[in-house]
């Protein structure tokens, strides 16, 4: 089995070693760059699964890290980031989340729910082998399981994988109207911290790449007071 590469863009140099110690150890290679511009360097020399990105970095901030990575054309658009951010920045998170971060961690945090995190990104990176080829078409929206794709009207959907994964839980259970937590344990495998709302800053994301009008959306939709539903029924 190939030898995952992660790169830390993080500033604080005590933190990166202690967190590239723990990940070696756990079988990973770790890059560590100190600052934006070098993390932009490393990716456009080598290629790498996962980004753990800090959001206060000098120079280049971590948000407009995460959006020259998540930039149209850029040649690693569609490598998982996951943010690591101040406690009581909640906003920050949501930025990031809306820039197209795959997940977030607090700091800070324990090595162990940072390996728990990365496992999981990186785990949603992989083809579903239960899936098989199998696609799952609404109207002119398509979702590959396999290649873990979506295309509507045969055009490629900017989605994370996070987002990706979604996509896919309200779809299996289209017309069955589900919680924010029941969707977030779905697909997290946890429960919803209190006052995230990580879950509704996604929804908006998948729903300005598949529906035609954000505003008055045809395939997600919302209950209120209650979650989300995907329509059985679609154009």
């Amino acid at each position: 089995m190939t030898t995952q590469r992660l790169l830390m863009i993080e500033d604080d140099a005590r933190l990166a070693a202690m967190v590239t110690e723990y990940l070696t150890q756990s079988g990973y290679l770790v890059t560590h760059a100190g600052d934006g511009e070098s993390g932009l360097k490393e990716l456009q020399d080598k290629l790498f699964d996962l980004v753990l990105l800090d959001l206060m970095l000098p120079g280049i901030d971590g948000l407009e890290v995460c959006r020259h990575i998540r930039s149209r054309g850029s040649e690693f658009a569609r490598v998982p980031i996951l943010m690591l951010t101040a406690k009581g920045d909640p906003m920050d998170r949501v930025v990031g989340l809306e820039l197209g971060a795959d997940d977030y961690l607090p700091k800070p945090f324990e090595p162990r729910e940072l390996l728990a995190r990365v496992r999981a990104v990186l785990r949603r990176q992989q083809p579903d082998a239960a899936a098989g080829h199998k696609l799952m078409r609404f109207g002119t929206l398509e979702i590959d399981r396999n290649a873990r794709t979506v295309t509507v009207d045969g055009q490629a959907a900017d989605l994370t994988s996070y987002q990706f994964d979604l996509l896919v839980t309200l779809a299996e259970r289209a017309g069955r109207v589900l919680t924010r937590d029941q969707i977030m344990e779905a697909v997290r495998g946890r429960e919803l911290e209190a006052f995230d709302r990580s879950i509704d800053v996604h929804m908006g994301r998948i729903r300005a790449a598949i529906e035609s009008d954000v505003k008055n959306p045809k395939r997600i939709l919302t209950v209120r007071g209650v979650g989300y539903v995907f329509a059985k029924q679609q154009d």
